[in-house]
């Protein structure tokens, strides 16, 4: 490995259990909403449908090809629609609640604050996230991660996201690092892993579920606690 000074971490699905936590609060919502009375299946049909759903768009947001509000007005909508109700029965509040319920939840991939507390005592860290403002200052509020690093970077403040290189030369201004000094880790291939490679830094590929690695991504952990052994 490299002698890095700089290390800069992704947020949802990184750090923050993104999965984890949308499971949770849309349990709650379900129950709330009563939504079995109005025709839906159970609860985790709909949340499996739904995360598929999640995970496409934001994949589509990652890089341009659709806004912040487009990805929230069609995640749940389609999700609705998709298992077959009607348009007039969709709970127009339920998008709203959805976001400000989630950020509410605490749950870190194993042994976050451990590997965040090791890597800070050798390394300075930094936050980038492709996500929303409102919500990510909650999200690293509620859960006391914000004191790990020294500078957060939201791609939403920033006005654009990974993979363009822009964000990662704005947060390699911000932190006065240089780009043979620096290692990004993240979750998302394109976003995080192929976008900082593209930019000139160093990645490894955060693949907590064991998905198949592709060959040219150099390195990759599925348990945060690796990086304690590698770091």
């Amino acid at each position: 490995m490299k002698e890095y000074r700089h290390i800069f971490f992704d947020l949802d699905h990184t750090i923050w259990d993104f999965d984890k936590n949308a499971e949770e609060t849309l349990y709650e919502l379900f129950d709330i909403y009563k939504l079995s009375e109005i025709g839906l299946p159970a609860a985790e049909v709909f949340i499996e449908t739904y995360t598929r759903n999640n995970h496409q768009l934001w994949a589509e947001y990652h890089t341009g090809k659709i806004t912040k509000e487009a990805l929230r007005k069609t995640r749940f909508k389609k999700t609705f629609l998709d298992l077959g109700l009607h348009s007039d029965l969709i709970p127009l509040s339920f998008e709203e609640d959805y976001v400000q319920l989630c950020p509410t939840k605490t749950n870190l991939f194993p042994h976050a604050h451990e590997t965040l507390q090791y890597l800070q005592s050798k390394y300075t860290l930094h936050l980038i996230s492709n996500g929303f403002k409102e919500s990510s200052e909650l999200k690293i509020g509620n859960t006391n991660i914000g004191g790990y690093f020294q500078h957060i970077i939201i791609s939403e403040i920033v006005g654009v996201n990974k993979p363009d290189k822009a964000i990662f030369e704005h947060a390699l201004n911000l932190a006065s690092a240089e780009k043979n000094e620096s290692l990004m880790i993240g979750d998302s291939l394109e976003a995080d892993v192929y976008g900082a490679l593209n930019f000139g830094i160093d990645a490894i590929y955060f693949n907590p579920f064991n998905a198949p690695k592709p060959d040219d991504v150099p390195l990759q952990i599925t348990h945060l606690k690796e990086l304690i052994l590698i770091l």
